[in-house]
């Protein structure tokens, strides 16, 4: 089993001023998330606007995507559905093409419980070749992962790790407390601003959005937090945290706030010759002129301009 664990990215999804999915631009962000030294790749997350992507859009962004990252680190795999067999036929056709690893929310628009969520867990790693992530992001899917059914599945083995996007700091914590005894099993948080109290609770690593733009960053804050450098941590966070506010850089109300965070996200890069385009998936808007030289004040005082 791959060791999965450090900054993992979820990879956004680049578009062309017209807006097709841009090929040349996901390569160019693989290969600055690679040289900003990342120890993994998250294809198709939130970050990546995978809801907006059709079946086949998804596929090639995937094969592009594994494309540039050439096995220089691991590819984990988001498959995005609302119940279990759609999941399983989004699974066998994703991973034919390829991915290291899958990651799997709960059921979304159907109405379920802890025990239907437990059942979907271990009926998708009973059908995937590759180990199991669980990813926990109640504000897309509307229901928290239920801990006892983490644990378990943790305790037997069914599942690799969590993805923790859930924004609750103190069950993080439960569940890292929970699962210590368990070296194999690596706990993450997609909480970008807080990663240092994560890391000195005995997190796995981090998977940030933001981590698209300034990927050397959080590798250096890992770096310290394993070697237990809690100041050099809280510092490189602080800066991070001011670096977030590109999140609030668009117009109050002009813009979604899905738009706002991953507009800031993408105007950043494109800012800095990374990718061409601040094109969003429809209906969502990109950024405007005025927004995207707030973006720039604040990349800029970050060090990244």
């Amino acid at each position: 089993m791959t060791d999965f664990h450090g900054i993992i990215p979820p990879l956004l999804t680049p578009r062309t001023d017209s807006g097709e999915i841009d090929r040349a631009g996901i390569s160019a962000l693989v290969d600055h998330l690679v040289a900003g030294g990342v120890h993994g790749i998250f294809v198709l997350g939130s970050s990546g606007e995978v809801p907006y992507l059709t079946e086949a859009e998804r596929d090639l962004v995937l094969e592009t995507a594994l494309e540039a990252a050439a096995g220089r680190v691991p590819v984990l795999v988001g498959i995005s559905e609302q119940t279990t067999v759609r999941v399983l036929a989004e699974a066998d056709r994703l991973l034919a093409i390829g991915g290291d690893a899958a990651v799997v929310t709960t059921p979304f628009y159907a109405l379920s419980d802890a025990a239907e969520v437990e059942r979907h867990l271990r009926t998708v790693a009973d059908h995937i070749d590759v180990p199991l992530f669980a990813y926990d992001v109640p504000v897309r899917t509307h229901m928290k992962m239920p801990f006892e059914v983490l644990v378990r599945l943790a305790e037997e083995g069914v599942l690799a790790g969590v993805k923790d996007s859930s924004g609750d700091d103190i069950s993080f914590r439960r569940l890292l407390l929970a699962t210590e005894h368990l070296p194999d099993f690596a706990v993450f948080t997609g909480h970008e601003v807080v990663t240092d109290g994560a890391m000195l609770g005995g997190a796995a690593g981090i998977v940030p959005g933001l981590g698209n733009v300034d990927p050397a960053g959080y590798v250096r804050l890992y770096a310290a937090a394993r070697a237990e450098d809690w100041s050099t941590v809280v510092a490189e966070q602080d800066r991070l945290a001011r670096l977030f506010e590109i999140t609030g850089a668009a117009t109050p109300g002009r813009v979604s706030a899905g738009a706002a965070g991953l507009g800031g996200f993408k105007t950043a890069l494109r800012l800095m010759g990374v990718i061409g385009s601040n094109r969003m998936a429809e209906p969502m808007e990109a950024l405007d002129a005025a927004e995207a030289e707030r973006v720039r004040e604040i990349v800029t005082a970050a060090g990244l301009l």
